[in-house]
């Protein structure tokens, strides 16, 4: 397990990070209990191995006039890798979808979708989705409201199970 490679500094720069990812470097290594030169070959190493794989804004979708948010659960005909992987690839290009994550069970994808007004989801699901090779079924569910979302992965959690490890 990777986590077990990283040492307790390396864990605490990528927790302060995944809070933060704004702050200076000197900040970052007061943080962490280290100077910043080496604080800062720490993230360049986090970086390169591919931990942290950038550095995000957190936007406000509905305050930018994005009002709509749908999760879209699609069913493919054929479940061949070379099928899969096409339909991957579909989504990557389409800017609506901002997430897409291949299941197991009754669903193969599960599509998280931003869009201004509920017309705009409407001509990308009935012009775009319903009519993409291999596309069986989708079945979507509108966001009323979202009561948690929080990236990345809870340090908390990861520390705790390193403790009982040890």
């Amino acid at each position: 397990m990777v986590a077990t490679r990283l040492d307790e500094i390396d864990r605490k720069i990528l927790a302060e990070l995944q809070a933060d990812g704004r702050m200076t470097n000197v900040e970052l290594a007061r943080r962490v209990g280290i100077s910043a030169p080496p604080c800062l070959r720490r993230v360049r190493t986090l970086e390169e191995s591919g931990l942290i794989r950038g550095y995000h804004a957190d936007v406000n979708a509905r305050e930018l006039g994005f009002e709509v948010q749908v999760f879209a659960m699609v069913g493919l005909d054929s479940q061949a890798e070379v099928e899969l992987r096409a339909f991957e690839e579909r989504c990557r290009g389409w800017s609506l979808v901002r997430e897409c994550h291949m299941l197991n069970g009754e669903v193969d994808f599960i599509l998280k979708c931003v869009a201004p007004d509920l017309s705009s989801f409407q001509t990308f699901l009935t012009g775009t989705l319903l009519t993409t090779p291999n596309v069986a079924s989708v079945k979507t569910s509108l966001v009323i409201r979202g009561a948690k979302d929080e990236p990345g992965v809870p340090f908390d959690v990861l520390e705790e199970r390193l403790s009982r490890s040890a």
